[in-house]
């Protein structure tokens, strides 16, 4: 009866066992279901097949010069991928050895390993598979919003829901994709610390290589900081990562990769990095870049495109070997300069009024616009006193010098000291142009973009004097001048009374003569400039000067004439190279093509061409242009660059009022360029025109740049004279027309009589 009774149990609990089974079998069954649909939002997504199919991991943006140099790349994980060919053997090694080593046996889920951590609780190893984490990393499931339920909110639960989802995302990527593919994504994904994602910015960080090229010791760091960049880093925890890299290595022999004289070798040797964190800002033409983002950021967002993620290849106009002699130029002649302009103010501040008088509270007043200034009343709202304590307290800091290959010092100085010590330098904005094409070939916007980021090329606007008056002649030829036309040096004034304006020469006197047109402009006359204000009108001037791509404000007064309104150098440049560009004016370009991450191309961006004068009118200017380099011009200082010789220039200088702004703007039939020199504020400036005058402290960066250029055949620009166009209509000789004219009026009084 008893051994009845005993079955009788036996059998009752094996059928509840069954139950219990089936019924966990269900409710597993369901869960999946549910989580698969997404039941009543309590899940969140699981990546579909589309997206399964074609990952898409965040990738930077990369920027490239003509010549295909790479300029730099824009992004939030700095990522660049590559094949599995190009990977390390050692470094794929390290990674199976040591994070999944039955990578090659499992489909997605090692039960095995899972068993393992959930026994030990995690002491010895994980249970997520290197396709796990793949998928994690790939897809953000623990990020993204998407992908989140309400039962996110559950702790314990939430836990569940993510490693269920890694699960079946990692099952379907093992049916999609082969191991090769699988390990490729995982490397290319990956976070390395240090702002390297993917394995290619990781060993170029850290070891400045290749990932094909990376030995043992190499590729057992790098996997070594998957567990935890922080902890692990090389950088700054060096016994850490150390000890782990040797723990990889032990891995690769345990798993037979490695044999135990190669462990040996490797766990002995140093770790020796060459270690370069890739900056955003780091790379060729850094102030183009910013402009070239600005751009790039509206393009994206008008055609659906993540400019940080996308993994974009730009292709600019820029030349990587003009945009190193206009850096070179810029650099060569601003240490000399600044070195003068040092000794020119040499115990005394150089931010004066126009009577050269210092400016009280000048320092106090650009430092309320710095960043640091403004961050700090963020923070002490109503505490003035801090802020002046807090930026009147020396720190140590990097400055700005032209006396280190760097240009970087080490010092010790206040915030307002460091305002104060940058504020005596002079800056530069340059940029070289085709006029044919409009391609922008050089940019430099300052003289270094780590201390001085304002850009002078577009983002900044300044007063371009002479430089502007151009504008004023051509409007004057299109209207019936040519450039024999006589005007007198004589004062010329607008209105009358206390509102009346008289132009000024820069050597302050009249000489009473009769002078063309085209002297007058290579002399750079001002009274005749505005003379033919005063004959043509101002907003007859206005509107060339629009016509002609100029897009900032001009005021509607005579001293315009002068080049009294500011515009940029980029405007000014497109406008004088419609000149060369035979009266067509050509939108200076930066961008030529983006390709996405499969090297399709996906926009083109052909020149913006506009005629705006005609053939004979653009070449009657450039007759003009031509005569500040012949004697008696204010450019004549160029012959000293050899590129005069057997090759006509044409060429314009700028000095604003109190010697604030020095410009100068030339072209060559095939190439254009444009400079300007002063302080970031007005008020700091040379004291003396002699000094401070366009034809030297811009000209010699311009002669210098194209000197440069010409003796690199390679760059293909090659000297001579512009093309004349046929039938011209305009006798350009003044000499042989004022004789035609004679001999008219000669034959005429003969005729009288």
């Amino acid at each position: 009866m008893k051994i009845g009774i005993e079955k009788g149990k036996f059998f009752k609990w094996i059928v509840i066992t069954w139950i219990a089974f089936f019924a966990t079998l269900l409710i597993v069954l369901l869960y999946f279901v549910a989580l698969e649909s997404n039941f009543l939002n309590l899940f969140g997504e699981i990546p579909g097949l589309e997206i399964l199919e074609n990952p898409r991991s965040e990738q930077a943006s990369e920027i490239y010069t003509a010549d295909n140099v790479l300029m730099g790349k824009y992004y939030r994980e700095n990522r660049t991928p590559v094949q599995y060919e190009e990977i390390s053997p050692y470094l794929i090694n390290a990674l199976i050895a040591t994070e999944d080593a039955r990578f090659e046996e499992h489909s997605g889920i090692d039960l095995q390993g899972l068993l393992r951590a959930v026994f030990y609780l995690g002491q010895k190893g994980g249970g997520s598979t290197l396709t796990q984490q793949l998928a994690k990393n790939l897809f953000k499931l623990r990020k993204e919003d998407r992908y989140k339920g309400w039962l996110y909110d559950v702790p314990v639960l939430k836990t569940l829901v993510i490693k269920s989802k890694e699960w079946i995302t990692a099952i379907r990527i093992e049916q999609r994709y082969t191991k090769k593919e699988i390990i490729t994504m995982y490397l290319n994904t990956v976070e390395f610390g240090s702002n390297a994602y993917g394995i290619q910015t990781a060993s170029k960080t850290f070891f400045n290589k290749h990932p094909s090229q990376l030995n043992i010791q190499e590729a057992a760091t790098l996997v070594g900081l998957l567990q935890a960049p922080s902890k692990y880093s090389p950088i700054s925890n060096y016994n850490n990562s150390i000890r782990r890299r040797n723990t990889v290595i032990g891995q690769m022999l345990k798993y037979g990769y490695i044999n135990e004289i190669q462990a040996n070798t490797a766990q002995k040797r140093p770790i020796q990095l060459q270690y370069g964190q890739e900056e955003q800002v780091a790379g060729i033409a850094p102030y183009f870049r910013v402009e070239a983002k600005k751009f790039l950021l509206e393009w994206a967002k008008e055609n659906n495109h993540d400019l940080y993620s996308d993994g974009l290849r730009i292709y600019t106009t820029i030349d990587s070997r003009m945009q190193q002699y206009a850096e070179e130029a810029v650099k060569e002649h601003m240490i000399k300069f600044q070195k003068l302009f040092f000794e020119h103010w040499a115990g005394r501040n150089p931010w004066v009024d126009k009577y050269n008088r210092e400016l009280p509270n000048y320092i106090e007043k650009i430092a309320k616009q710095t960043e640091r200034y403004q961050a700090l009343k963020e923070e002490y709202p109503n505490n003035e006193a801090e802020i002046e304590r807090i930026m009147n307290t020396p720190v140590k800091m990097q400055v700005f010098t032209w006396d280190t290959p760097n240009n970087i010092r080490d010092t010790t100085l206040s915030p307002m000291d460091s305002i104060r010590y940058h504020q005596h330098f002079l800056q530069s904005g340059f940029m070289a142009m085709e006029p044919g094409t409009g391609h922008i070939k050089a940019w430099v916007g300052g003289i270094n973009f780590k201390f001085f980021q304002y850009d002078h090329v577009k983002q900044g606007t300044r007063q371009p004097g002479s430089t502007f008056k151009p504008i004023v002649y051509v409007a004057a030829l299109d209207n019936g001048y040519t450039p024999c036309s006589i005007f007198p040096d004589v004062p010329v004034t607008f209105g009358r009374g206390g509102n009346s304006w008289t132009a000024r020469n820069s050597f302050g006197s009249y000489t009473g003569k009769d002078m063309t047109l085209r002297e007058a402009l290579g002399q750079s006359i001002n009274s005749v400039t505005a003379g033919i204000t005063k004959k043509i009108g101002v907003e007859l001037i206005i509107q060339y000067a629009k016509e002609f791509g100029i897009t900032s404000p001009i005021d509607n007064s005579p001293p315009i004439c002068l080049g009294t309104s500011d515009v940029s150098i980029y405007e000014l440049l497109g406008a004088y190279s419609t000149f060369a560009n035979r009266g067509k004016h050509t939108i200076p370009q930066f961008i030529t093509r983006i390709e996405d991450r499969n090297g399709n191309i996906i926009a083109e961006f052909p020149p913006k061409i506009t005629p705006v004068i005609s053939e004979e009118i653009a070449y009657l200017m450039v007759h003009m242009l031509k005569a500040a380099v012949e004697s008696g011009g204010t450019s004549t200082a160029l012959h000293g660059y050899g590129i005069t010789a057997k090759n006509e220039v044409c060429a314009k200088t700028g000095t604003t009022q109190n010697n604030s702004d020095a410009w100068f703007m030339g072209f060559t039939k095939e190439l254009a360029a444009g400079v300007w020199v002063g302080g970031d504020n007005r008020s700091v400036r040379f004291r003396t025109i002699v000094l401070g005058q366009g034809a030297v402290l811009a000209l010699p960066i311009w002669g210098i740049f194209m000197q440069k250029v010409y003796a690199d055949e390679s760059l293909g620009y090659p000297r001579g004279a512009f093309a004349k166009p046929e039938n011209l209509s305009i006798e350009l000789d003044c000499a042989k027309l004022e004789e035609q004219l004679s001999e008219k009026l000669e034959r005429a009084n003969k005729n009288l009589n």
